[in-house]
């Protein structure tokens, strides 16, 4: 079974950069699909990007300015976004799911982690 935690969040001023992790316990397949998304107060779990097959994938707010990566020996995703503005703010949750299909919604991703808190002040 693959349990996730995400680390490197933290608060950043507007225009800076983050590096977001994701170690993956249970050693996920190339095949199988690993993907962010970020929750603001308030507002509904908002997908960010996927990486599957060695093919990353991002959502249109993001796909400028993001890198999603993917380090198999570490078991180990990453989500490198810059240029980050206050809008930015928000629980960054790691995702995973069986499989190459890819999805944006978050109902199709099996396991998640805890989240790690990004914060952008302008």
């Amino acid at each position: 079974q693959v349990q996730l935690e995400e680390s490197g969040g933290g608060s950043v001023q507007a225009g800076g950069w983050l590096r977001l992790s994701c170690t993956a316990s249970g050693r996920p397949a190339e095949n199988d699909t690993m993907a962010w998304f970020r929750q603001a107060p308030g507002k509904e779990r908002e997908y960010v990007g996927c990486t599957s097959r060695g093919v990353s994938y991002y959502a249109g707010s993001v796909a400028d300015r993001s890198t999603i990566s993917r380090d198999d020996s570490k078991n180990t995703m990453y989500l490198q976004m810059n240029k980050l503005q206050p809008e930015d703010t928000a629980v960054y949750y790691c995702a995973f799911r069986r499989g190459t299909e890819i999805s944006t919604s978050a109902t199709h991703f099996q396991t998640w982690g805890r989240g790690t808190q990004v914060t952008v002040s302008s």
